[in-house]
């Protein structure tokens, strides 16, 4: 990971996290800081302007970021998947211009997810249809990251028989941003509800591959998300197995340290089991990534969901050492328990992701 960026951001978020989880926003000129410095999508070539990291250097960049606020890592992570999806959907002066401005201050969110459609892509009811010049979409996208901050929206919709991937200014007449108002974690990732009744754009921001399976469009960027968040994870059982071991060794109950009573221990070795071991599913999936094997697919999923896993479980064993410090609702924490839970939902469910797994299994038998 570069040390300058690392050392940039962390000076960037401070101390101001909490404030951020309790507010619900992360202060938009920041965000725009961050976006026009490539920190937001990492991995987008510098023959665009961006910093061209690979997925292992860009992920320990990631789990970084998360270990200081899941909120802005998650914004990091619909901007990636945005910039993801026009590198590998958009033609040549789609990703000029577009991905740019994603490296030049503009910000981005990613719409997949709707009420009846989560990871069910097949009941996806948003339509993109062809009208001359222009496209016209029509649907609603439900929680959806970094929306409420965005200036542009990547709307994954039913196009034909096929799908497709449009990207929309979020200022465009027919659409409607309306922010969830209490999520349980990531609370100033920007999470809204999108709606858009017969929103018009020029066809020239349809992305490439139009009319391809639904399923695959939609499978080709969410294995960004997927990675992303794995890290992002990562960065989550970074910052507890730091604070927990602080207080384990600070506190001192019964004549000696906290740490040296052996359940509490057993909390810290389990703490640190589950950051190596979601930090080594990781590098291996990344290191597939950067190889553009075969089997990459397969690894980014067991990586989301072990760091997805690992991390909910850490986080829970972190607010357990911490008893009633670790209790404190604007607490490094108990936010990270709350965050941490929300990375088990997002990106594809846990359930899902062990059905995938398993199918992986079955058809390599």
């Amino acid at each position: 990971m570069p040390d300058q960026l690392a050392a940039e951001v962390t000076e960037l978020v401070g101390d101001r996290a909490g404030h951020w989880d309790r507010t619900g926003l992360i202060p938009h000129e920041l965000l725009r800081k961050m976006s026009a410095r490539g920190m937001l999508c990492a991995q987008v070539p510098q023959e665009y302007g961006g910093l061209g990291l690979n997925s292992a250097r860009g992920g320990e960049f990631t789990a970084h970021v998360g270990s200081l606020c899941s909120s802005l890592r998650s914004v990091m992570t619909s901007q990636g998947m945005a910039a993801w999806a026009v590198q590998r959907l958009g033609d040549a002066r789609q990703q000029t211009e577009l991905l740019s401005g994603l490296v030049g201050g503009r910000l981005a969110a990613v719409g997949f997810s709707e009420a009846g459609a989560g990871s069910d892509v097949s009941a996806m009811t948003t339509t993109v249809r062809p009208d001359g010049d222009d496209v016209v979409v029509n649907g609603t996208k439900v929680w959806i990251t970094a929306a409420h901050y965005a200036d542009e929206l990547v709307v994954f919709g039913r196009y034909g028989d096929g799908g497709a991937a449009v990207v929309i200014p979020a200022d465009t007449p027919g659409v409607t941003v309306e922010r969830v108002p209490d999520p349980l974690g990531c609370r100033a990732a920007g999470h809204s509800t999108i709606r858009l009744a017969d929103v018009r754009v020029p066809a020239h921001r349809l992305l490439g591959g139009a009319g391809m399976p639904l399923p695959m469009l939609v499978t080709l960027v969410l294995a960004y998300g997927r990675m992303s968040v794995g890290w992002g994870c990562v960065g989550i059982l970074r910052a507890c197995l730091a604070a927990a071991g602080a207080h384990a060794r600070s506190r001192r109950q019964f004549g000696k340290p906290l740490g040296e009573h052996q359940l509490v221990g057993r909390h810290l070795a389990e703490l640190l089991v589950s950051e190596q071991t979601a930090t080594r599913a990781c590098e291996h999936a990344s290191a597939l990534w950067d190889a553009n094997a075969t089997d990459a697919v397969t690894a980014v999923v067991l990586a989301k969901h072990v760091g997805a896993t690992q991390a909910a479980r850490g986080a829970a064993a972190a607010v357990q050492v911490l008893a009633s410090a670790g209790a404190d609702n604007s607490g490094l924490v108990a936010r990270a328990y709350r965050d941490a839970k929300l990375m088990e939902i997002i990106e594809g469910s846990s359930e899902l992701c062990q059905v995938m797994l398993a199918e992986h299994v079955l058809s390599h038998s």
